[in-house]
């Protein structure tokens, strides 16, 4: 999910890589519009990026967007190039990504998820928990899910479990025991 977490924008910035924003789920009318799974919030921000790279396959492709929409609980667009039902089928079960320097800067106190994955994870103390693997969105707060056995669930909860993050040093130091 591509979402603020409650970003150093100057450190953020600097990260170079691709970043998932949604999958192509299906095809939509016969003129070459397709259905998209979308990761970001609000929903249809994934159409405003303009330029995605699909991945199908572990083969990636550039595409332009020209058009796109909320449709019900997801949302729909028209892919340059891809004017018909059969051509837009091609792109079923594709990853839609795009380089991480392109999504806008967070606010004071925010994260992007994607930005905390890799991090290094230490109590209060200095003893490594783990690394952060994956985060889940939850109704109250997200929580860091931590590589390894066993696998670690960590609210992200700033202030009373998340001490420090520090993106420029790799690291997160939580109010946690290593024995939860």
């Amino acid at each position: 999910m591509i979402a603020c977490a409650p970003c150093d924008p100057a450190v953020s910035a600097r990260t170079h890589k691709l970043v998932t924003l949604g999958r192509i789920s299906g095809v939509f009318g016969v003129k070459g519009w397709v259905k998209v799974n979308s990761y970001t919030e609000p929903r249809d921000t994934v159409v405003g990026f303009g330029v995605w790279t699909v991945r199908l396959d572990g083969i990636d492709s550039r595409v332009e967007v020209e058009e796109g929409q909320s449709h019900g609980k997801q949302v729909v667009a028209k892919l340059r190039g891809f004017d018909d039902r059969d051509r837009a089928r091609e792109l079923i079960g594709s990853d839609i990504l795009i380089e991480r320097e392109r999504l806008p800067a967070c606010a004071a106190g925010e994260y992007y998820w994607t930005d905390l994955e890799g991090l290094e994870v230490r109590t209060l103390t200095g003893e490594v928990l783990g690394t952060v693997d994956h985060l889940l969105a939850t109704g109250s707060h997200d929580v860091l899910v931590l590589a390894g056995k066993p696998q670690r669930l960590i609210p992200f909860v700033l202030e009373r479990v998340i001490r420090e993050v520090d993106l420029a040093a790799g690291l997160i130091v939580a109010d946690w025991s290593p024995d939860y």
